[in-house]
């Protein structure tokens, strides 16, 4: 196995969680996070040849309307003319568009595409923060989420989209675990594990909408 901190947690209490003839995947017992090895991630121009297969665009009504399980519950609960930040917008960005169409501003970023670092200095400060479909790509999760919500004013809202484990069986057969951009796997325990840190306690939407209020 594998020598390693949980890359959200840092907690060295990692066990071999599943292995099939790709990758091997590690649990935390504290947070519950499923890591792949650093050594088994893609390198970064093998990454960004898979994401520029993606097609994602405004015009896709199904994207839209996969994407509006965030979407409406999170235009639900800003005020007007709210200003946000989509974080790993893709080559395609659609959520910033739906939001801009309910009146509301957004800024991108997308470390390949909207290569915009400016948007995610301090003084850039959001009344909301999305990043759907994103987490399970980050490398280092816990220092990417800790900046976005450093991004956040006091009463906004972090909103996120991503599969999340449930169990060893459902993983054994689970199709997300086979893209080889995702390295991270989240269970509901690590959301609750950062709402912790964070103080603010999730609430689970669906299957895989998580929002936090700061």
């Amino acid at each position: 196995m594998d020598r390693q901190l949980c890359p959200l947690c840092a907690s060295s209490s990692l066990a071999p969680y599943y292995k099939d003839n790709k990758r091997s995947y590690l649990g935390c017992a504290q947070c519950g996070l499923v890591s792949v090895p650093p050594r088994q991630h893609l390198s970064v121009e093998d990454e960004k040849a898979v994401y520029d297969l993606h097609q994602n665009a405004p015009d896709d009504i199904y994207y839209r309307r996969f994407l509006s399980r965030l979407t409406e519950p999170l235009l639900a609960r800003l005020s007007a003319n709210s200003q946000g930040l989509d974080f790993g917008c893709g080559p395609g960005p659609t959520l910033s568009v739906m939001m801009i169409e309910q009146g509301h501003k957004m800024a991108l970023y997308d470390i390949y595409y909207h290569h915009r670092p400016e948007v995610l200095l301090a003084e850039a400060q959001y009344d909301f923060v999305t990043s759907t479909e994103v987490v399970e790509h980050l490398a280092n999760p816990r220092q990417e989420l800790d900046r976005l919500w450093s991004l956040i004013r006091p009463g906004g809202y972090l909103g996120l989209m991503t599969k999340l484990v449930t169990d060893h069986q459902s993983f054994a057969c689970w199709h997300y675990k086979n893209d080889p951009t995702h390295i991270n796997f989240f269970a509901k325990g690590s959301f609750v594990y950062l709402g912790h840190t964070w103080g603010s306690a999730p609430e689970f939407i669906g299957s895989d909408v998580i929002i936090f209020r700061k």
